[in-house]
């Protein structure tokens, strides 16, 4: 811990003491601090440290964007975790999201936790997730609900029900020895909710007990209204159903649970049997079976093969790729590349979503492809409720800050502009400005004594890239190449040398993939073999080493390169160290050679050698 006031100076304690600033991370403090969540919409990690404990909330993942390429996930950096391994470590869960569970596998890979403790669709989520993942299925999951209580030697966790748009969402209530702590997770306040209503009265009482402290969920924080009831939404899907004369297709999140089961409601109520497509969907909708959250019997399920034997009028197609997602469902459909669903003219595909920031773009493709289909597109405007957000607009949280009625605030889970309008609405219900925190992730909040301070230290708050199976973080070097690739292409100097007698045995050979058209190119390639040729002459007229010789055609290269094209390709020399790869060559063109010979010449061979 960064507590500076005592000095080690050759293995002995100086009795020189510096005085401590207040802002200064003492003994005794609890720490509030996030690896994950702020400045963005995922990977949320929160963390709560006192002495040998720490409390973490949330190890989500965040879905990466096309600037990321071939980046499957974005999780926190672990390393401040790593290097607290002595420390004991339990993880709260809130809810079953990705940006909430997605990021457990890759922490309980580099991380001892003692226990995971997660609402009941939470834990089923979480246990699916583990069984692929081999030897992380010994860390235990304890269910818990609004009733539950989590002690240990300086933490007590409660609970409070919340609403969003999967079941068993929970908020908690963190008790130090400094002061509580309310962490709202992802919620939204619906007067007829779908499923489990908020518990306003727990909210209220834990207000009156006066919390020190509340973060709470800021997505929404730019929305103006109330946001429109799960009810409602309904309703507008079960009015579509009854109205539609032909195969219904429907594409929503299958992480909205809520919503899933309203789609396979008004389907059952017009006599439509479901077929899903989509392995994220597949999962939620087995997992919602198992847990008594979708009830639909297995004769009312379409298996694909089904689907083509059953009249359109009795179909309802439910998938995923309702954000234009390439590789879901919806996009092979629309693109004409899925096994089972060939679109007709006559089906209406209805977008029961909002778009995510950002993927404006690839929906609009999807639905011009539909379009070009001839079948109907339905999708949320002003005119239809298809769809309603899982997060508290504006008023609802006003409602929250009124209801808990906190000390001190920090808004979290959402980009810095969300943050920053979440703050001006807390300071709107009568909070002062000075008792907000606007973070970023590492930062840390000093809660001493029931007051809030902002440390003078922070934690390395970084991006990792899981590419494939690598969790090393390593990735973000492969990602530069990436883009240079992408940008730039590449050239490889090919040469030959003979390193026992140290001399260039042929002129270097250019070949480029994706730098310039090779034919309208060929001056350039010639006068670049030219520039690197002369510069190894001169660098081999003395002893030198491969990586010498390499960085020689790089120093070279690079520059004339810039300064002809103002393009800056990867330069990858490959050297050929005569000898051994001339009887190589030697022993290749021998094979093909004989495998080149006319048939009627094998024949004799094979006649003389039968002989």
């Amino acid at each position: 811990m960064p507590n500076k006031s005592n000095h080690h100076q050759g293995g002995h304690l100086t009795n020189k003491k510096t005085p401590v600033r207040k802002n200064q991370v003492q003994k005794g403090d609890t720490l509030i601090y996030a690896l994950g969540g702020l400045g963005e919409v995922g990977k949320n990690m929160y963390c709560y440290e006192y002495e040998n404990e720490i409390c973490i909330v949330d190890c989500g993942v965040l879905f990466p964007g096309d600037e990321l390429l071939g980046v499957d996930y974005v999780i926190p950096d672990y390393h401040h975790l790593i290097r607290m391994n002595k420390k004991r470590k339990f993880l709260v869960i809130t809810h079953g999201h990705e940006d909430h569970i997605g990021g457990i596998p890759f922490l309980l890979k580099q991380v001892q936790i003692d226990a995971i403790y997660a609402p009941r669709f939470a834990k089923a989520l979480i246990l699916k997730k583990l069984s692929e993942h081999k030897g992380l299925e010994k860390v235990p999951i304890i269910e818990i609900d609004e009733d539950s209580s989590i002690k240990t030697r300086y933490f007590t966790v409660g609970f409070f029900n919340t609403i969003h748009s999967i079941p068993d969402s929970l908020g908690v209530l963190i008790t130090t020895p400094n002061g509580s702590i309310v962490h709202t997770g992802d919620f939204k306040f619906d007067l007829t909710p779908v499923g489990t209503n908020a518990n306003y009265q727990k909210m209220a009482y834990i207000g009156v007990m006066q919390p020190d402290v509340l973060m709470a969920d800021s997505t929404n924080a730019g929305v103006e209204e109330f946001s429109i009831s799960e009810k409602d939404v309904a309703n507008e899907i079960l009015e579509i159903m009854r109205n539609a004369k032909h195969r219904l297709i429907i594409a929503t999140f299958a992480s909205n649970v809520y919503r899933v089961n309203q789609i396979i409601e008004a389907a059952l109520k017009c006599g439509r049997k479901i077929a899903v497509f989509g392995r994220s969907m597949e999962n939620v909708v087995d997992i919602a079976r198992k847990m008594g959250v979708i009830k639909i019997k297995n004769s009312q399920i379409l298996s694909p093969e089904e689907l083509s034997r059953t009249p359109d009028n009795e179909v309802c197609i439910l998938c995923t790729g309702s954000q234009g997602e390439p590789l879901a469902a919806l996009s092979r459909i629309a693109s004409g590349t899925h096994r089972h669903i060939h679109l007709k003219p006559s089906d209406t595909v209805v977008f029961s979503s909002s778009p995510i920031p950002g993927n404006a773009s690839s929906i609009n493709k999807i639905i011009d492809k539909l379009f070009r289909s001839g079948a109907t597109v339905l999708s949320k405007s002003v005119l239809t409720n298809l769809h309603t957000t899982g997060h508290a607009s504006k008023e609802e949280q006003k409602l929250m800050l009124q209801l808990i009625k906190p000390h001190y605030f920090m808004p979290i889970h959402g980009e810095y502009k969300m943050l920053m309008q979440h703050r001006q609405t807390a300071i709107d219900t009568g909070m002062p400005p000075e008792n907000i925190f606007v973070c970023a992730n590492g930062d840390i909040l000093i809660l001493r004594n029931h007051e809030l301070l902002q440390s003078d230290w922070r934690y390395q708050g970084d991006d990792i890239y899981v590419d494939g199976n690598d969790i090393s973080g390593l990735s973000t070097a492969v990602l530069k190449d990436r883009r240079i690739l992408a940008d730039n292409g590449l050239v490889a100097v090919i040469i030959a040398i003979d390193s026992k007698e140290n001399k260039i045995l042929s002129r270097p050979v250019i070949v480029s993939r994706g730098f310039v058209f090779i034919k309208d190119s060929q001056a350039l390639i010639k006068e670049a073999e030219f520039i690197v040729g002369a510069s190894l002459q001169e660098k081999m007229k003395e002893k030198t080493t491969f990586s010498e010789i390499k960085n020689c055609i790089r120093s070279t290269l690079e520059p004339f390169l810039y300064k002809k094209t103002h393009r800056n390709p990867i330069v990858i020399p490959v050297i050929l160290n005569s000898k051994q790869t001339m009887e190589e060559i030697t022993k290749k063109r021998a094979a093909h050679d004989r495998s080149k010979r006319p048939i009627h010449s094998r024949r004799e061979n094979n006649h003389r050698e039968a002989k």
